[in-house]
């Protein structure tokens, strides 16, 4: 019995990883559609990252895991993604979901958040913090990408113009804050309207020297479906600057600071 104990608790240290024991007993439990999966990757900062290829099994039997190069691929009836180690996004039937964290590679396992992945497949995901565990619950058909083509158009060429040297994070930033003012009282209700919104000489230098018609890098066109798809960066943030090339200073001397990502600045 005791040599059993022995074999089972290295068993369970060898599926939780490197995890500390603390940590290891802390990870919460995960069901898929009533059936309890064998662990969670690992718990980071709030976001618990599960294995791909595991939990894209559980919620379609009918998936196929390969790894193509230096990416994950799920195909399935209804599904085609890609989980890139590295990137911050996945892409699903062409809808780009946003991982702060990363798609991660441990012991040659692609770890993914669970609640993209399920985002992915469509699935409903809840969190029982008392009892610790996870429920996700398969959904009908995995969502495909229905972006309007005139929204990725403008917002992709002004997230380009204003920060195509930023992170994905800044690039996103910029997005947001044009969504923001398309949802905000004071400012147009459309992109486009944002973006050439006339008060005040103009409110976006590209719309002024022209570099807004030029085209979009590929990651500005990936951070605008990421905006398109609810990432955000910036909560509330209707205005950005980068204080090193700005030569007017209403924004700060007038508008909450709220945050720094790149090299602009955000307000409220």
């Amino acid at each position: 019995m005791k040599k059993q104990l022995i074999a089972l608790g290295l068993g369970l240290a060898l599926m939780t990883g490197p995890t500390q024991g603390a940590q290891a007993r802390s990870l919460p439990t995960l069901d898929v559609d009533g059936l309890t999966l064998p662990a969670v990757a690992q718990v980071e900062n709030g976001t618990t990252y599960v294995s791909l290829r595991l939990l894209a099994q559980a919620l379609d039997p009918t998936a196929q895991v390969a790894w193509e190069e230096d990416r994950a691929v799920v195909r399935s009836e209804s599904l085609e993604l890609i989980a890139i180690p590295g990137q911050q996004w996945i892409e699903a039937n062409g809808r780009y979901l946003y991982v702060p964290g990363e798609v991660r590679l441990s012991q040659g396992r692609t770890l993914v958040p669970v609640r993209v992945l399920s985002d992915a497949f469509g699935a409903d995901v809840e969190w029982d913090g008392i009892a610790g565990r996870i429920s996700v619950s398969s959904g009908a058909v995995a969502p495909q990408a229905s972006y309007d083509p005139d929204a990725v158009y403008w917002l992709s060429r002004i997230i380009s113009a204003e920060s195509k040297g930023e992170i994905l994070a800044g690039q996103i930033a910029v997005g947001n804050v044009v969504l923001n003012r398309v949802k905000h009282q004071d400012f147009p209700g459309t992109i486009y309207g944002v973006i050439f919104d006339d008060r005040w000489g103009g409110q976006f230098e590209p719309v002024r020297n022209g570099t807004i018609h030029q085209t979009p890098t590929e990651s500005s066109v990936i951070a605008a479906k990421l905006c398109l798809e609810g990432a955000d960066v910036v909560g509330e943030s209707l205005y950005f600057l980068n204080p090193d090339l700005a030569t007017n200073f209403w924004i700060p001397q007038n508008r909450p600071f709220l945050t720094v990502i790149g090299a602009h600045h955000f307000y409220g």
